[in-house]
């Protein structure tokens, strides 16, 4: 049983994330969507008990808590593969951008689908993701770019939370992009965010953050600090999108506003890390991107070697990263980025659920957490699931105690 703590950290930083509690010979009892109790066979309390038990076999198989995915997309109308031939003949995303693909081709075809279908390509994703391994996740409007089709997503955001599968939380990014009727009025698309979109979500209650897209092109550092702070003021704690495709003083903006997280970060420089060092901000690395846009790599060896915390995320989205596959991005950080299996997994798991404010109910094998967790197939160790990268290795998922796939 990996991931076991009897009292869990919010976080983990620096050296801490290199240690991973684990029990050979386990058993753990689940009720009411919980988890109950844990330990050691050794000690087991002995079946009478418990009444009515189910029970389990794991025999030779390996018992993770899931993954919390604390930045995705998944929320979007249909697709982009051509942009993907675009990029394989060598067009920048900026490039891509500028002959309307991008942000603004996602938000047109969102634009033209109805809610209940766009709930219903979104429910195909949301599944996918859970019988993958992931029992908590982050996702974000910013294909809308307008109100009433941010509120649209929002809504369909809300409609899959409502299911109770798994934690979800919303982030409103109408900051994502400037739709095209604001191309030469910034100021009055920002104005609409603040004024118009901002006072509707909160009115319907439909976020929990607010995230902007702080890039050359998009929003400045200003702009971003004005939209966070505009946010605040509704109850939603920040998030950014920072030093993605170039270096915009995201990660400082994202401190001075208190952002719960900071995300991307391939233009991350050494001036970035201390800042990082005397916040709560959660550096999130989302390797999907780097790896589908072949940008540099964020130094997350360099921040955990600096006693920083690190999260994982997939940043599952038509554009970028058209994936959600968290077992793939534990490989990628042990083989691109340098983690250890031990520190990958605590980024993708207790980090990435504290980038998300569900510390308290997801990330580890804890008394009192919800029963979120996969059973592997057979295997040797937890290492074995980043060393064969983009082999299957989940048997079965379980969602508040319950077996996902008997729905």
């Amino acid at each position: 049983m990996v991931q076991v703590r009897e009292k869990a950290p919010s976080k983990l930083s620096g050296k801490e994330m290199a240690v991973l509690p684990c029990i050979d010979n386990a058993w753990m009892a689940c009720e009411d969507g919980f988890i109950l109790d844990f330990g050691s066979m050794d000690d087991f309390p002995g079946i009478t008990d418990w009444k009515g038990l189910e029970v389990i076999d794991c025999s030779g198989k390996l018992v993770f808590p899931s993954y919390a995915d604390s930045h995705t997309h998944i929320v979007y109308a249909g697709n982009r593969e051509g942009e993907f031939a675009d990029r394989i003949k060598g067009l920048s995303y900026e490039e891509i951008a500028n002959k309307g693909g991008g942000i603004l081709n996602s938000a047109e075809l969102l634009n033209n689908t109805s809610e209940d279908d766009l709930y219903e390509q979104s429910l195909a994703r949301f599944k996918e993701v859970i019988e993958l391994g992931t029992g908590a996740i982050e996702i974000k409007s910013g294909y809308g770019l307008s109100l009433e089709s941010e509120l649209k997503m929002l809504r369909v955001i809300k409609r899959l939370k409502d299911l109770n599968w798994i934690p979800v939380k919303s982030t409103f990014l109408g900051a994502h992009a400037l739709p095209k009727l604001f191309k030469e009025n910034k100021k009055g698309y920002i104005d609409l965010i603040i004024n118009e979109m901002l006072p509707a979500i909160a009115k319907e209650k439909l976020a929990d953050f607010i995230d902007v897209f702080c890039e050359k092109g998009y929003f400045s550092a200003d702009e971003t600090k004005q939209v966070l702070e505009a946010g605040l003021k509704y109850g939603l704690v920040g998030k950014v999108h920072a030093e993605q495709m170039s270096h915009t003083n995201g990660i400082k903006t994202a401190v001075e506003c208190k952002a719960i997280s900071v995300d991307h970060l391939e233009f991350c420089n050494d001036n970035d890390i201390e800042i990082l060092k005397n916040s709560n901000t959660m550096p999130t690395i989302l390797p999907g991107a780097a790896f589908f846009l072949n940008l540099p790599l964020p130094p997350a060896r360099k921040m955990i070697d600096a006693g920083l915390p690190v999260a994982f995320a997939s940043d599952y989205n038509p554009g970028s990263s058209p994936s959600g596959n968290l077992n793939f991005a534990l490989s990628m950080a042990c083989i691109q980025y340098k983690l250890t299996p031990e520190e990958a997994i605590n980024a993708l798991t207790i980090n990435s659920a504290y980038a998300m404010h569900l510390s308290d109910q997801v990330g580890s094998i804890t008394i009192g957490k919800k029963a979120n967790f996969f059973i592997t197939k057979s295997i040797n160790s937890y290492s074995f699931v980043p060393y064969s990268f983009a082999n299957f290795l989940i048997e079965s998922v379980y969602t508040n105690g319950v077996k996902f796939n008997t729905r």
